[in-house]
């Protein structure tokens, strides 16, 4: 009976809810913003409900980003929910513009982006079949799976694997040139590109058209580790 119990006790110790949580992930949101997160190329407001990090639009404003980092190899995950009317999305290792820069380059226009605007890989979030993708933000504006010839990875299950009205989980890991995405556990992205060693995080409250909204995105569960 003490051999017994001393496996059951041992089974329960081991048991996965009871281990202690994986070291070095950095929990995002619980308590407000964070007194590294700062807003930047837009005017939609951010805030943080019962951990829940809430972004909305504001009408007339460009692309807007609350921007955490810099930061090179990491894992990111989160939960999202968006209204059906609006796009949003995550940037990784993207950048800032500053007054006197040139062009990006790749730039699709050749021209200077005005001070402040975040540009670079943005892991798209939105209703239409692309959520999972990454699109070149502010720079060369086109799909980062055809920059790199990756439109294979673009599967069915994975134009669907996003579900509108939902929380949908996300799981973003950039190491070295690589970049791969997951949406509710399907690969959703998978290429390198070497161009952005280094970058914020950002979260992107997408611009509207006059008259519309406002609207709202939605992250909770927010959790980064380095690599």
């Amino acid at each position: 009976m003490k051999t017994r119990s001393f496996l059951l006790l041992l089974s329960a110790l081991l048991s996965p809810s009871l281990l202690p949580a994986e070291d070095g992930w950095q929990e995002w949101f619980k308590d407000g913003l964070g007194a590294d997160a700062q807003i930047v190329s837009g005017q939609a407001s951010y805030k943080v409900e019962h951990g829940v990090l809430v972004g909305t639009t504001t009408e007339g404003s460009p692309n807007t980003f609350l921007v955490k980092g810099p930061f090179k190899d990491f894992e990111l995950q989160f939960e999202v929910q968006v209204d059906n009317e609006l796009n949003s999305g995550v940037q990784v290792r993207s950048h800032l513009a500053k007054e006197g820069d040139p062009a990006p380059e790749g730039s699709k226009n050749g021209k200077p982006l005005p001070a402040g605007r975040l540009y670079g890989p943005q892991c798209e979030i939105a209703v239409n079949g692309t959520a999972g993708d990454f699109y070149d933000e502010a720079r060369r504006g086109t799909w980062w799976s055809i920059l790199t010839q990756t439109e294979a990875v673009r599967t069915e299950q994975a134009k669907a694997a996003f579900k509108k009205g939902e929380w949908n989980h996300y799981r973003i890991v950039v190491k070295g040139d690589h970049y791969q995405s997951f949406v509710n556990g399907v690969k959703t992205a998978d290429f390198h590109q070497p161009g952005d060693p280094e970058g914020y995080i950002g979260f992107q409250v997408h611009g509207i058209k006059k008259g519309t909204g406002p609207y709202t995105v939605r992250w909770r569960a927010v959790k980064l580790k380095t690599l």
